[in-house]
């Protein structure tokens, strides 16, 4: 049984027209190759396992009963296209820039979840939640760690990315309460959960490993001994971050209600809640808090003064 409430808030997807001009360097962090290798890594399993997580997600949908619930999946998969669409703009971009070899990646992606998607319904769903666990910790780092993260970097690749994390919060309810709207809390079914929070973040993890060794490798960084110094102190500040989420999402009772969101996600939302554009203004990242990107509502006149 979910422990969804009547005040959930629905998911708004949002197709925002993040543009990748010729003129982004595939390295948009400066001074920070391993960075950005690592962000360009994660963001090559995005065109392969978002659809994925559609095609589950359709398909638990056609099975609840609960019809809040149901528009709550509808939501969140129009949102996770709109994100795989952009990913695979800018991955072309890294592609046809300077990274040809990564479509390789891609083919084992495409073949990996080919072969997942055979698996019980139960067994993706458990996936598509475990891997939403983690996004929570992935956007509580790139989102308190902006400034250290992307000062100077592209603002239109830094925009792309916190656009990204920002709706990954809005919708980090879905997934879980699909999963136990289907399910009911036995021992077996949170054995599931609990290893699709590992299976989803893990399996994630490793393609985007993949991708950027290859990105390292061709710029002649892999065997630096100093960039893979770089590499590890990334990766490291990444599982600081991370791996808390994970094993609070693995533990019974979880619930991702308990998780509070950034306050940047929420001034985000607030402020595109209040434009009419219908996109998103760039961040600024020369501006040493990388602010949200929408203008502070006016304060309130007294009349009565």
């Amino acid at each position: 049984m979910s422990s969804r409430t009547n005040t959930d808030p629905l998911p708004v997807p949002r197709k925002i027209p993040f543009e990748f001009p010729d003129d982004i360097d595939p390295q948009w962090i400066p001074n920070e190759p391993e960075l950005s290798a690592m962000l360009n890594g994660a963001s090559l399993t995005m065109p392969y396992l978002e659809p994925f997580l559609i095609r589950t997600m359709r398909a638990a949908a056609e099975q609840l009963d609960d019809g809040a619930l149901k528009q709550q999946a509808l939501a969140f998969n129009m949102q996770e296209q709109h994100h795989f669409q952009a990913h695979r703009r800018f991955n072309e971009m890294l592609k046809s820039k300077r990274y040809p070899q990564l479509v390789q990646i891609e083919e084992q992606m495409k073949a990996s979840y080919a072969r997942l998607s055979q698996r019980s319904l139960r067994t993706r769903m458990a996936y598509t939640a475990g891997f939403e666990s983690m996004t929570l910790g992935v956007t509580k780092w790139l989102i308190e760690e902006r400034v250290k993260l992307f000062a100077g970097a592209d603002s239109r690749a830094v925009s792309f990315v916190l656009w990204h994390m920002v709706e990954e919060t809005e919708h980090k309810l879905v997934a879980f309460d699909v999963f136990r709207g289907l399910y009911k809390p036995t021992f077996m079914n949170g054995l599931v959960r609990m290893l699709g929070v590992f299976h989803g973040s893990f399996d994630v993890m490793r393609y985007s490993m993949r991708g950027y060794k290859s990105i390292l490798k061709s710029e002649g960084r892999w065997t630096n001994l100093r960039s893979r110094w770089r590499l590890w102190s990334w990766m490291w500040a990444f599982v600081s971050y991370v791996f808390p989420f994970l094993f609070r999402a693995a533990m019974p009772g979880h619930n991702p209600r308990r998780e509070a969101d950034p306050q940047w996600v929420l001034d985000w939302l607030e402020g595109y809640a209040r434009s009419d554009s219908g996109v998103a203004p760039l961040v600024d990242t020369h501006h040493p808090d990388i602010p949200v990107p929408f203008p502070r509502p006016e304060p309130a006149r007294n009349l009565a003064a």
